[in-house]
């Protein structure tokens, strides 16, 4: 019976001192207004040999954890149609002339980023997001081309905005 009452009562100081520990972590403070670095961009070439996607990955800081969307997420206003349709802003650019023009393509770079985790309540948040991307547009001759990103949290907080580097495409087979 002595053994059983020791090992109660161990239990139970474990138990207190994992909830103590648990209670006394820090979490990271960031604002509310999520913000983005660009972390790293990596080409998907086709079968041919060509350019054809790429792996857009950003990081990301959120002071109050509220960073993407669930399935289901589509009524107003995060209904389609809406600006707040896409939680991530993707714009394309090539470099004609030596210069960088945003280019309208048929075809939107924009993404709806999914929650990030629905068990964290209110607390700051960090991590990478990636997105896959169309990067050749084959109506153009031009082989240099980057992006302009921004994202928006559930709150309609809008990020800072980045560009990524010159990004040189392979449009030979």
């Amino acid at each position: 019976m002595r053994l059983t009452v020791k090992k109660t009562i161990l239990w139970i100081v474990a138990v207190v001192i994992t909830a103590f520990a648990g209670g006394c972590t820090k979490h990271e403070s960031y604002p509310v207004e999520p913000h983005i670095d660009f972390y790293s961009f990596t080409k998907i070439p086709n079968n041919y040999k060509v350019d054809d996607k790429g792996i857009l990955n950003i990081s990301f800081t959120d002071g109050d954890g509220d960073i993407g969307f669930d399935q289901g997420d589509t009524l107003p206003p995060y209904n389609y149609g809406s600006p707040y349709y896409y939680n991530c802003y993707i714009d394309y650019f090539e470099k004609r002339n030596g210069k960088f023009e945003k280019i309208d393509l048929q075809i939107t770079n924009n993404a709806r980023i999914p929650k990030v985790n629905a068990d964290l309540p209110q607390r700051g948040i960090r991590g990478n997001i990636e997105v896959e991307l169309f990067i050749n547009n084959v109506l153009s001759p031009y082989d240099t081309i980057k992006f302009s990103v921004y994202i928006i949290d559930r709150a309609l907080h809008k990020s800072n905005t980045i560009e990524t580097p010159e990004i040189v495409i392979d449009k030979t087979p």
